[in-house]
Order: structure tokens, then C-alpha cells, then sequence
């Protein structure tokens, strides 16, 4: 149940015009709460979207705020002659005292933006169309934050993509047993030992940092309602410092595979080619000439890192009695394991045809 006497209370540290007319939850996020709030202002109505952050997962949320407020402000000074530049970055909605975060009489962190209208998420890739234009907005966000001056952003998460310290963790979990769950997953934790050369991979490649997205999800890029194109990167709480091939590899993880991530069947579950290209085509004309050469030629690497690193999360998760990856069911983290490694199988696979395509776009 919404509270709604609640929620109005916090719009009004915001600067919104016009009256409180409703409040509905919002979204497919499970990470923060999200509302889609409406005002009332006589002759028309205006949506803001309103979100309470999890300062569980997100434990310095000013330190957030204050990533978010740089990475927009920049994106915004780069965009102002584009074509409805208004719709094309997030826009902070500041509070009545200037500042773009409001800490509630409960202690909550709550921020506020501008709706972006005629344009929507969608949570699956329909058509290599749709993931050309997400994987082009994505790889346009990188190249347009390549400039940007300034300290180093904050790590929202520190060691987000930190593959070797991943694998460390699994490790860990591996020798404590503590839910006496490894008899289980033995064929999937002996692969991963098999397999533990991935998670050095980016790291002994010596690439630049970048500001980069690092959750580069579908459903992180609004697409234009009528021409399909990417409008608007979102959900940038986990913008900071990270190698582009991060951004890459999460892209093909959740853009190319046709299942969900939990899926059973694994003769289902397979990197879909025609995707790939789409993918990767599409993060190249964003990029442009942004990537370094050593950049571009660690793209794939980046898919194949990507996948295992989250396949191992998954496995470590299981193995410590499903802490952190919340499970419906008995097992639904170890069959999340298993369709990563499944769809890393079905990448190294491929490898050689990825690398082809890639070489053939230079």
C-alpha cells in the first residue's frame, strides 16, 4: 500500500508546481521504490517520477547524487542544440533548497525527476532493431562522458566489476559451505575453477578508465514511442569509473539471449547471433572513435567476463544460503548460475565469428 499522505509530504520539498493529484507505483525496478506522481495545474497535468533510494545497496547515497548531478550536467551541456534535448537526459528536480536529494523526518533519501513522455523501457529485447538502438545510446553515453573534467566519480559500489575479487568471494563461499549446499553445485562449481583465467581478463589488459553505466540492462535505455530510437539513458546510480568492455559485456549478456535469466530449459539458452551483430553495431555507431584500439579488441573479452563474473555471483549467492539474489523458489540461484555458464558456453562458442565481425567493422 502506497502512503499516500507520505509521499505528498515529500513531493513538497521538491520544486513542483500545482497540486497533488495522485501517486502510483512505477516501473519494474526492484531495487529502489519508484512512483510516478501527478500534478494538477488546471489546464494540464505534469508527471514527475519520485524514487525512495535503498541506502542498503546504495550506502552513500549523497556520494550517488552527487555522480548523478555531474554525469547529467554534462550530458546536458553536449546535447542543448540536439533536438528535444530536453527528453534526451535526465533532469533533476531540485529540492526548495537547492539541493537534489531530500532526507525525509524517517531518515529516507529521496530524489525527484522530470518524466520523460513518449518514450518507455521495455525488460526484453523484441526485435535486433530494439537492441541496435539501446546498445547505440549506450555506447553514445560513454563517448559523450569521455571529456568530462573533474575528480574521479565516486564508486557508488566499490569494486562493482572487480572480476578477481568476484572470484575470491566464490572462493570463499566455496570453503565455508555455509548453507552445506557445494555437494549440489559441484559440477558448477568445478567449472568455474575450470574457468578461473576469465576474471583476469580486463584487468591484466592495462585499459583506460572511463565513466561508464555498468548496468547496461534493456530496460535502463527509454525508447522514442514512435521512431524507436534511444532517447534517454536512466537509472544511473551505478555510473563511475569502469573499463567500456564492462558496459559491452552486460549488453550482450542481456540483449542477446532470448530467455529469462532464470530459465530451466537450458537447451533454450544461447547467444542469438543476429543480436549480437545488432549489439554490437549499434554500441560502435554510438562510440564512434571513442575506443582505443586495445579498447575495441577487448569487447568480447568483455561479454565473456561479464557473463562469468555473474555466474559466479549467482553461485556464491547459492552457496551462502541466497543472502543477497532474492529466490522464489529452492535452487533458483544455482539455476541462475547455470544459465550464465550456459550462455558462456554458448559465447566462447562463437568467439571466433564475434572477433570476425568486429575486425570487419574497423
Amino acid at each position: 500500500m502506497i502512503d499516500v499522505q507520505r509521499l505528498a509530504a515529500v513531493v513538497r520539498a521538491f520544486e513542483v508546481e500545482g497540486e497533488f493529484e495522485s501517486a502510483k507505483p512505477y516501473g519494474s525496478g526492484h531495487i529502489h521504490d519508484t512512483f510516478c506522481v501527478t500534478f494538477d495545474h488546471g489546464s494540464r497535468s505534469e508527471r514527475i517520477i519520485l524514487q525512495r533510494i535503498n541506502t542498503a545497496i546504495f550506502t552513500n547515497p549523497i556520494a550517488v547524487m552527487q555522480n548523478i548531478e555531474r554525469v547529467t550536467d554534462h550530458l546536458r551541456s553536449k546535447l542543448d542544440d540536439a533536438p528535444d534535448a530536453g527528453r534526451r537526459v535526465l533532469q533533476l528536480i531540485r529540492t526548495r533548497e537547492g539541493a537534489s536529494w531530500h532526507v525525509d523526518e524517517g531518515g529516507c533519501y529521496w530524489r525527484a525527476y522530470r518524466f520523460i513522455e513518449g518514450a518507455r523501457a521495455f525488460d526484453s529485447v523484441s526485435s535486433a532493431r530494439q537492441a541496435f538502438d539501446a546498445a547505440k545510446a549506450f555506447g553514445q553515453f560513454q563517448r559523450l562522458l569521455g571529456d568530462m573534467r573533474g575528480p574521479r566519480l565516486h564508486e557508488s559500489i566499490p569494486d562493482f566489476h572487480n572480476t578477481p575479487k568476484r572470484f575470491a568471494a566464490f572462493e570463499r563461499a566455496v570453503n565455508a559451505d555455509a548453507a552445506g549446499r557445494c555437494a549440489e553445485a559441484g559440477s558448477e562449481i568445478e567449472l568455474a575453477m575450470s574457468q578461473s583465467s576469465i576474471a583476469r581478463a580486463l584487468v591484466d589488459a592495462w585499459l583506460p578508465e572511463r565513466v561508464t553505466h555498468n548496468d547496461t540492462k534493456l530496460n535502463n535505455v527509454l525508447l522514442d514511442d514512435e521512431t524507436g530510437e534511444g532517447i534517454c539513458v536512466i537509472d544511473l546510480d551505478t555510473v563511475m569509473p569502469g573499463l567500456a568492455a564492462y558496459d559491452f559485456g552486460d549488453m550482450v549478456r542481456t540483449m542477446t539471449c532470448a530467455v529469462a535469466e532464470d530459465e530451466t530449459d537450458l537447451s533454450q539458452v544461447s547467444m542469438q547471433f543476429p543480436l549480437f551483430e545488432a549489439v554490437l553495431r549499434g554500441y560502435l555507431e554510438g562510440a564512434k572513435k571513442f575506443l582505443t584500439a586495445a579498447e575495441r579488441e577487448s569487447l568480447i573479452a568483455g561479454a565473456k567476463v561479464i557473463v562469468f563474473e555473474q555466474g559466479i555471483r549467482f553461485l556464491a549467492d547459492f552457496l551462502c544460503g541466497d543472502v543477497y539474489y532474492k529466490a522464489s523458489r529452492l535452487g533458483q540461484n544455482l539455476g541462475r548460475c547455470r544459465t550464465q555458464f550456459k550462455l558462456l558456453e554458448s559465447i566462447e562458442q562463437q568467439e571466433g565469428a564475434m572477433m570476425g565481425l568486429l575486425r570487419a567493422l574497423d
